[in-house]
Parts: C-alpha cells; structure tokens; sequence
C-alpha cells in the first residue's frame, strides 16, 4: 500500500511540473508582442542614399522594450498593415507608421486601435506637412497661380499629400482640378512632372519629410523643382497599440516610450530629438509652420 502510495504522489508531481512548464510556455506565447513598422523612414522601408537620413532601426526600439516590458518584442517591417499581418500570422500589438496611414489600413483589417505616442522627427517636431512644387522653369509663383493646372497628388489615405493641400487650394479659392490625379509616391510624382512636356501647366504635392530624398536618390537633379506652397501641418509618425489592450499594459508600454527619450544610442538609432511625446489631439493644432509661401 506504502508503495502504491508513493507511486501515486510521484506522478502527481509529475504531472504537475509537466503542466506549469506547458502553462509557462503558453504564457510566454501569449506575452510576445508584435511590433508592425510602416515608418517610411525606417531603414528596410526607405533607400540610403541620404547618409543619416531615413535609416531608423526599429530592431533596436524592439529590443529595447523587450527589457522594459519583460516581454518578448517581434518587429514586422511593411509598407502596409495587410503585408504585416501575413508576415506575423495576423498578429499586431503595436503599430507605428504615418498617423493617417494606418487609420486607414487599420479600418480596412477591422483591427481597432488607438494612437498611444508620437515620435519627434531630429527637429523635434511631430507633424510633417504638403509641399506644392513645380518646375523650377515654371512661371507660378505661389499657389494661387496654380488655377488651371494639372495637380498630382498623393494617396487619399496620405493626408499630407491629399486632404491637407486640397484644403489648402480650396482656402485659396483654387479650384480642384478634374479629375483628380495621384502619384503611388512622391518620387513617382516627381518623375512624372519632370517628364511630362514643357507646355504642360503642371504641379505635385510632395511629403515634407520626402523632399531630401529626391534629390538625394537621383529621382530630380538640385534645382530641378521650386517649392511654392505648403500645408497645413498634419500628425507624423505615431505610435498606435490595439485598443484590446489593459489600461494596465498600455499604462506599461506608454511609460516604457517615455524612457526611449533617455536612452542616447537609441535617439540616434531612431533619428529622434527627444523620442516619444504622448499622444494628444490637439497638438497639430498647435503646431506652428502653417501654409508658407516659399521662394525660388
């Protein structure tokens, strides 16, 4: 009997190491967070033709709150949310891309999420805005002068290159041209208005944070293009979490986002000023740099 007993109590030990090391497994498997980057700035998304420029590491941001959140960090690079998620097996914790971007990929996946930071950009800044240009032979001056012009613009979901300078034009009592044309991106929008023949009226809107790239990849020659009107400012690279998430863990991620702004080699590694800033409606609004008239 002795023995039957014994027997019996080392295989409910048994059992039981068995079924905490399956549960600490499971558990490990359901901590792991997905981080999704659409950042066009982000090294695997952008060229690198401009040293120190659009080369951001987000591997290291993942590393980092691994350590911070004690949880394991998966960093998923693509240019849109549905491309993510087939990377990830549907997964998507944490997104980080252009603000207008993702709301709207987010819509279509019908994932709910909501914007948690905002990155600052190497000038502090959190919002990028619609560049108007033309070419530089070209007699407009201001965006007023436009009237009558073929416009390309951005995607609809890119609101720096489609509802900011359409809001613009309209303020200016410029009409919108008909139909509407868009360019995929800004480099396309470039090439496409430097082809296009010299009697063409012509202009496109271009990212603020893109104007750099273009000549630096080759896309225009320097001088080729006059900037003669800009948006208003819209919000930039934000941080989104899914909304299913505690108050206790977005409580954790938002103030693991806050230590990013003391760590030195990761501002640099995410070409930031100062790192993240909480997100806040109305801080586009309160942002400076409106609608310049800039010259030749």
């Amino acid at each position: 009997m002795r023995n039957l007993l014994a027997s019996c109590l080392t295989l409910c030990v048994a059992l039981s190491g068995l079924a905490n090391h399956l549960s600490a497994e499971d558990k490990s498997s359901e901590t792991a967070l997905t981080l999704v980057v659409m950042d066009p700035m982000a090294a695997p998304l952008a060229c690198d033709c401009v040293k120190g420029y659009a080369q951001r590491k987000y591997e290291e941001l993942g590393k980092f709150l691994a350590v911070q959140l004690g949880r394991e960090v998966n960093v998923v690079w693509a240019e849109s949310l549905q491309a993510a998620m087939e990377k990830s097996d549907g997964k998507a914790d944490l997104i980080i891309g252009k603000h207008s971007v993702v709301l709207s990929d987010a819509k279509q996946a019908e994932l709910e999420v909501k914007p948690l930071a905002r990155l600052t950009d190497l000038k502090d800044k959190v919002v990028q805005t619609g560049l108007f240009v033309v070419r530089s032979s070209d007699p407009a001056k201001t965006v007023e002068d436009l009237k009558g012009y073929r416009i390309l613009f951005g995607p609809e979901d890119c609101d720096e290159k489609s509802a900011a300078p359409m809001a613009l034009l309209k303020d200016r009592k410029v009409a919108l041209p008909s139909p509407i044309e868009t360019s995929s991106s800004c480099s396309n929008a470039a090439v496409t208005l430097m082809e296009l023949g010299a009697e063409v009226k012509a202009a496109a809107v271009i990212s603020s944070y893109a104007e750099p790239l273009l000549e630096g990849c080759g896309k225009v020659k320097k001088g080729d293009l006059r900037v003669i009107g800009e948006s208003k400012p819209v919000p930039f690279i934000t941080l989104f979490a899914k909304s299913s998430f505690s108050k206790k863990e977005l409580a954790e991620i938002s103030s693991a986002l806050d230590e990013v702004g003391l760590d030195a080699k990761l501002l640099i590694d995410l070409e930031t000023a100062s790192g993240f800033v909480p997100w806040e409606d109305s801080a586009a609004a309160a942002t400076v740099g409106v609608d310049s008239k800039k010259k030749p």
